[in-house]
């Protein structure tokens, strides 16, 4: 049988991935996410790779749908880089009609096969997960994802617990350190009483 603390900590595990930064619903207009950083976190690229560890889960279990690629690369003075690939205001309405000139002088009308997707750009470099985050909020239109009441509750049970467990920890550190100090007392008495014999 799984313990409570196992339990609460694979809870803890999943409402860490359900809360926190990162948790938001992006609008549905975005196709795809693409990041692009160097795989060290020199030169600029740690708030680019906080971001992909931290933040990135969040948004992906959120917003399933929305394909989410990262690209690393061993250039560590290259670019750091979020793609936002936008769906084209076209692909939502009626499919657009382009006027051509046939050779017969003749105008057909055809459909466009592949409407031009736009896309902005978000330079990570230099910047804080947060401040990222913040950009990519802003221009995706997202929403952030609030703790509904049950999950508050649960929230405030494992922090409860945690800092049960660290009095637990202080109390238990403060035994094993006794118990070393009379082992310590022993070894030298026996010491002393061989010195004397």
């Amino acid at each position: 049988m799984v313990t409570l603390v196992k339990r609460m900590n694979r809870l803890k595990t999943l409402l860490d991935i359900r809360l926190g930064p990162g948790a938001a619903i992006i609008s549905g207009d975005v196709k795809r996410i693409h990041l692009n950083f160097a795989r060290k976190i020199n030169d600029g690229h740690m708030g680019p790779r906080k971001f992909w560890h931290n933040y990135l889960p969040r948004l992906k279990y959120h917003n399933p749908a929305i394909p989410m690629t990262i690209e690393r690369t061993t250039e560590q003075d290259g670019p750091a880089s979020l793609t936002i690939f936008f769906a084209s205001q076209s692909s939502s309405g009626p499919p657009i009609i382009n006027a051509t000139q046939s050779t017969s002088g003749d105008k057909a009308t055809s459909k466009d096969p592949a409407p031009v997707e736009s896309t902005k750009s978000i330079n990570m470099k230099h910047k804080h997960e947060n401040d990222i985050l913040e950009e990519l909020l802003e221009l995706t239109q997202g929403k952030t994802v609030q703790a509904t009441q049950e999950e508050e509750v649960l929230m405030r049970e494992l922090e409860e617990l945690r800092k049960r467990q660290e009095g637990d920890r202080v109390r238990q550190a403060g035994v094993l350190a006794a118990k070393k100090r009379q082992a310590e007392i022993l070894a030298n008495a026996r010491l002393s009483v061989g010195e004397t014999a």
